[in-house]
């Protein structure tokens, strides 16, 4: 019989759900609990939180068909609004070496460029989304993602990922963005890459001449 166990330790708390390790069948599991928003209709919030849930967690299985390395899902209580996943060892890359981030980012590029060809923005790329166990990336969090084909959209998750080496990869951002575009572009194609990218670029004059407004 399916059971939960009530042991849970908080391991993040975000601004759309919280991170709790515990275990599932007697497995170390990963808890992800979508919270409640106070500002929203209970109704409408209660129906939203059910709806991103059920995505998030389809989301998660369906990208492994595309060969993208990503937790299982063990269960999904929608009207808890949670998700029990597998809990996956190793580093995340965040906390890497400036030698291995540089590697590892032409990975996360061809990650990336897999889940945009396959028509899904991924919506939280960062380096804190990455797990490195031995020599296999394993891609987290897919609370924000959803189904698109838009060039704007797939340049979003480029510009935040540039927008995280350049904060909390400052000495290394150049190297980093490098390797990750080479991965990027074996996925994509050449063609496609330098669309996304000159979008990316439209998106950076957008946000300076919001700043000098």
């Amino acid at each position: 019989m399916t059971s939960y166990l009530v042991i849970l330790r908080l391991i993040k708390k975000g601004a759309e759900a919280d991170i709790y390790l515990t275990t599932w069948n007697g497995r170390k599991s990963i808890l992800k609990i979508r919270k409640r928003k106070k500002y929203r209709n209970e109704i409408l919030d209660n129906r939203i939180r059910t709806l991103r849930t059920i995505r998030e967690a389809k989301m998660i299985s369906e990208v492994k068909s595309f060969g993208v390395n990503t937790p299982l899902v063990y269960f999904v209580d929608q009207n808890k609004f949670e998700i029990y996943l597998q809990f996956v060892p190793g580093d995340l890359v965040r906390d890497l070496s400036n030698k291995m981030i540089i590697k590892i980012c032409e990975k996360i590029g061809k990650i990336l460029g897999t889940l945009h060809k396959n028509g899904i923005m991924h919506g939280d790329v960062t380096t804190s989304n990455f797990i490195l166990t031995s020599n296999q990336l394993t891609i987290l969090d897919f609370g924000l993602a959803q189904r698109t084909e838009k060039i704007e959209d797939h340049a979003i998750d480029l510009r935040l990922f540039k927008e995280v080496l350049n904060s909390a990869h400052v000495s290394i951002v150049n190297q980093a963005w490098s390797s990750f575009l080479s991965g990027y572009g074996k996925i994509v194609g050449a063609s496609r890459k330098e669309k996304v990218i000159s979008q990316v670029s439209d998106i950076e004059k957008r946000g300076r001449y919001a700043n000098v407004v």
